[in-house]
């Protein structure tokens, strides 16, 4: 190094390209979004705000007909500071993008709302923090299980009716059901003229099963003071887990003073056939926990409740479970308006 520096041409290295302009939320900009944004841009809006947080590969899957037309359209929204945007570090090649709702975004839903941007509770350090939490994982997998239902009924099979109805956050259910229970979700399947509802419980192998069959007890107490019967889904990364969290369950599901209350079923994400062109939890992949040891049949999400005759088919009452009136802003219909009749 002595003897032989290094040149200082060597030094210079690649020139920094110069960063993107990003458009400033001032009013002037939010009269250009006025005539700029779409039907489908302010649906993505809302997900943004109802689920915190979805990648790039998520919202191509809910909105776009292909990747290339996603990517362009999201860089798009971010130049104009209606999302924001970050690279979670990955030990093992790229992580895809991940959006968050940005201020000229959140200005624009607390307009269409009749509130202000304090109102509706938007704070974009708050926002961003996503990006650095535990949880992020866990959000996002519960968010990409939604997605796939989504894009399965995006793509359905000749002949096929399907959509999903309703699609709540783990935020959301929190703020109804906190108090004794709190699902990583909500949802709604609907095939031909049937429906089915559902909490999920998505497991991601980090927390002890006991823990995950103790919260068997809050959903029976839910179960008898609302007087509505809503079968629990719980999704294990693997076989040999579900074994495991199945015979756990089981021992807490009979001591319940009402198991019919609560209709369980468990799936795992091994049983997904990797070659299908639209792997979802809509595949037959349920196993009621009630079901028979010999000749238990794995079960499709629109054929549970032929296991469950007890349990009534979802009433019309615009997504909300307990059939009431939300308390804050409504949940954005999970179908996007290219794709679905507009709510």
């Amino acid at each position: 190094m002595i003897t032989n520096p290094t040149r200082q041409r060597a030094l210079r290295g690649h020139k920094a390209s110069r960063p993107t302009p990003r458009a400033a939320n001032t009013a002037e900009h939010q009269a250009v979004l006025a005539w700029r944004l779409t039907p489908r841009d302010k649906w993505i809006i809302r997900m943004l705000w109802e689920h915190r947080v979805l990648t790039s590969h998520q919202i191509t899957a809910l909105a776009f007909p292909s990747f290339r037309s996603g990517r362009m359209r999201l860089r798009e929204l971010w130049t104009w500071g209606v999302v924001d945007r970050f690279q979670p570090f990955v030990t093992v090649g790229t992580a895809p993008m991940h959006y968050v709702l940005a201020p000229a975004g959140a200005t624009v839903l607390a307009a269409e709302e009749g509130l202000d941007v304090k109102e509706m509770g938007y704070r974009h350090d708050r926002a961003f923090a996503v990006a650095h939490s535990l949880r992020l994982a866990h959000m996002v997998g519960v968010n990409e299980w939604f997605t796939a239902l989504v894009a399965r009924a995006r793509h359905p099979e000749p002949g096929e009716q399907v959509a999903l109805t309703a699609w709540w956050s783990e935020t959301r259910c929190a703020r109804h059901f906190g108090d004794l229970v709190k699902p990583d979700g909500y949802g709604r399947w609907q095939h031909r003229n049937q429906g089915i509802e559902w909490f999920l419980e998505y497991d991601f192998g980090t927390e002890p099963l006991t823990k995950l069959a103790g919260k068997l007890a809050g959903y029976a107490a839910l179960a008898q003071g609302t007087g509505i019967t809503t079968p629990l889904l719980i999704w294990l990364p693997t076989t040999r887990r579900e074994a495991a969290a199945r015979r756990l369950l089981t021992r807490a599901w009979r001591e319940l003073d009402d198991p019919r209350g609560v209709p369980v079923a468990t799936a795992t994400a091994e049983l997904l056939n990797p070659e299908a062109a639209h792997p979802s939890p809509a595949d037959a992949v349920w196993l009621p926990l009630d079901s028979p040891r010999d000749g238990a049949r794995r079960r499709a999400l629109s054929a549970l409740l032929d296991a469950w005759p007890h349990v009534s088919p979802p009433a019309d009452s615009n997504g909300d479970p307990l059939n009431q009136p939300p308390a804050s802003m409504p949940p954005p219909y999970p179908m996007p308006p290219s794709a679905s009749t507009p709510r």
